[in-house]
């Protein structure tokens, strides 16, 4: 398998000038909005092979509310840690080959999403004795979807939190700016509940 790397200047680098790099929360992925990317596989013998991928944050569930819902999974699951607080993603994904015959499958894990601060600080995934259902993992061929719960502690005090998806595979092309979800509803960013309308 051939990872493709495509790099451009960014603009105003060759004139000299410096830009500040815009802040990740200006151009994250709303709640209940998808995002568009293109997976590729491939390698120097038989090419490339393009795939679609759509990831939508459906669901939002944090606070009190989630950690009810991490206890209820399993009662053996921790209570968080001090100043921390459950923060509970629902995550919808499909994926389709642009092309046939198809010869890939994509595998899908929770562990390919990481919260983060605005400012690129990554927070802990919760580790959970039990996970919630339907977890997120499933191994997806061509027009297959898989919808399930991500778990991750999030600082009390962070009321803007984001999402960092990772396709750990080939390389990924992405219409818009980059795989960075947001974990809170713009209306309304106290902690809560954010479902896609």
């Amino acid at each position: 398998m051939v990872a493709l790397t495509l790099a451009s200047a960014p603009a105003g680098s060759l004139s000299g000038q410096t830009r500040e790099p815009r802040p990740a929360s200006s151009y994250a992925t709303a709640v209940g909005t998808p995002l568009r990317a293109i997976i590729v596989f491939g390698d120097p013998y038989n090419g490339d092979e393009l795939y679609d991928a759509k990831i939508t944050v459906a669901e939002i569930v944090r606070g009190e509310e989630a950690w009810q819902m991490v206890k209820a999974a399993r009662p053996k699951n921790m209570s968080p840690p001090v100043a921390m607080e459950y923060l509970l993603a629902r995550v919808r994904f499909e994926f389709s080959a642009r092309t046939s015959p198809e010869h890939y499958s994509y595998a899908l894990d929770q562990a390919q999403f990481t919260a983060m601060s605005v400012d690129g600080k990554p927070y802990a995934s919760a580790v959970l004795a039990g996970p919630l259902k339907p977890a997120l993992h499933a191994t997806l061929r061509s027009r297959d979807s898989a919808e399930g719960w991500v778990a991750f502690l999030v600082p009390r005090g962070d009321h803007t939190p984001l999402m960092l998806f990772r396709e750990d595979v080939g390389s990924v092309i992405h219409e818009g700016n980059g795989s960075i979800f947001k974990l809170y509803d713009e209306k309304s960013p106290a902690p809560g509940r954010a479902k896609a309308s």
